[in-house]
């Protein structure tokens, strides 16, 4: 009786522990650690892409003037401020004088002190000549001696070689009168086209040497970018691509533009192939000077390869490949991409053939023992 007795209570425990221990069994394998993960497939495509090409760089003026003194002197004036546009031949500054001014009164009366003299010194070889012709004729008619005539001609030589003098001292006074005007004009800072002021790097009072800049405009019709691109992906860049640009400022905006030339002189140090880039038009808020913008290139199509979204590449122990899906098992295949286009596509140039099944997204990291489940799409999952 005890015996038949414990067998029962067995047979009780047995039949609820074995549905509890497959119940277990089943949901590990369903939904727990040992479930299939998840997970989305693409078919290798074989197809011409166009690729694109990243760089970052800065809105840079393309014409910039920095307008300064010939000479060194102190800033007198200055009416404009960084931020106003200025049109071409206005005056923008002044620089101090000194004695210039000065120097020009005493040069003028100088100027004037030369055309007296040759006023004076024309009269006198207007007199001789006067005289050494009447002495000639007196002497035709024997009124005079020869001695006489001789004097007179030496009076007129003298006197055209006094008028030459006169009219020497009257150029040399004339071109000191005009250099020292045109050196008190250079003290007037003048812009040179219209613009907008860029910088203002003096103030009234600082003492400048000659050549520094006071004032700089810049052209906001040349506004153009700077930008950099890795050496080892600009095949096929070249002046007259397409581009879009995004300025730091301004994320939620694209604005299209052109190469305008790729710089013949590459940066050693960094690895980076510089370029101009213009816009189609110009962004209504003009950006700073030396603000970042993304650069993306479309370069010419690419022959057929086979093609697979982006995101299947993945690096396992330090390779690169993808996860292909053969006869439902796993097998990861190395390959090696070539160019990306803007649509998250990238080339296979060798590991891949057309039709081929690959992982695109997995709820996990894979591995060659995991058990998958292909999905149209990942949930996501709640935290």
């Amino acid at each position: 009786m005890k015996l038949l007795s414990v067998n029962r209570r067995m047979i009780a425990l047995l039949a609820v522990i074995v549905p509890l221990l497959a119940l277990l069994i089943y949901v590990a394998l369903r939904s727990g650690p040992l479930a299939p993960i998840p997970v989305t497939i693409t078919t290798v495509e074989s197809r011409s892409i166009a690729p694109v090409l990243f760089g970052i760089g800065t809105v840079a003026a393309r014409y910039t003037y920095k307008i300064g003194p010939t000479l060194a002197g102190r800033v007198k004036q200055l009416d404009v401020h960084v931020g106003d546009r200025v049109r071409s031949g206005q005056v923008l500054g002044e620089m101090e004088p000194v004695d210039l001014d000065d120097r020009v009164r005493s040069q003028e009366s100088a100027f004037k002190r030369a055309e007296a003299t040759l006023r004076e010194a024309e009269a006198r070889q207007s007199y001789a000549q006067t005289q050494a012709r009447r002495y000639e004729q007196l002497f035709v008619e024997r009124a005079t001696s020869e001695e006489i005539v001789t004097t007179k001609r030496q009076e007129l030589q003298i006197a055209d070689a006094a008028q030459s003098a006169a009219r020497e001292e009257l150029a040399r006074a004339r071109s000191d009168r005009g250099a020292l005007v045109a050196q008190r004009a250079n003290l007037r800072l003048i812009a040179p086209v219209s613009g907008l002021v860029a910088a203002r790097n003096a103030d009234p009072g600082t003492t400048v040497v000659a050549g520094q800049s006071v004032v700089e405009l810049i052209d906001p019709a040349s506004l153009w970018i700077n930008v950099r691109f890795d050496q080892l992906r600009v095949s096929g860049l070249s002046a007259g691509l397409a581009v879009q640009i995004v300025l730091r400022s301004q994320e939620e905006r694209r604005y299209g533009g052109r190469v305008l030339r790729v710089e013949p002189m590459a940066d050693a140090v960094t690895e980076e192939i510089l370029a101009k880039v213009t816009f189609d038009a110009l962004p209504k808020r003009l950006p700073p000077v030396g603000e970042l913008a993304e650069v993306t290139v479309t370069l010419s199509a690419l022959p057929a390869a086979p093609v697979v979204p982006n995101a299947s590449v993945q690096r396992v122990d330090g390779r690169l490949g993808v996860w292909l899906i053969e006869d439902d098992k796993l097998r990861f295949a190395p390959v090696k991409v070539g160019a990306t286009d803007l649509y998250g596509r990238v080339q296979i140039i060798s590991g891949l053939n057309a039709s081929q099944r690959v992982v695109v997204y997995s709820r996990r990291s894979l591995s060659i023992r995991s058990r998958i489940k292909i999905v149209e799409r990942l949930e996501e999952v709640s935290p």
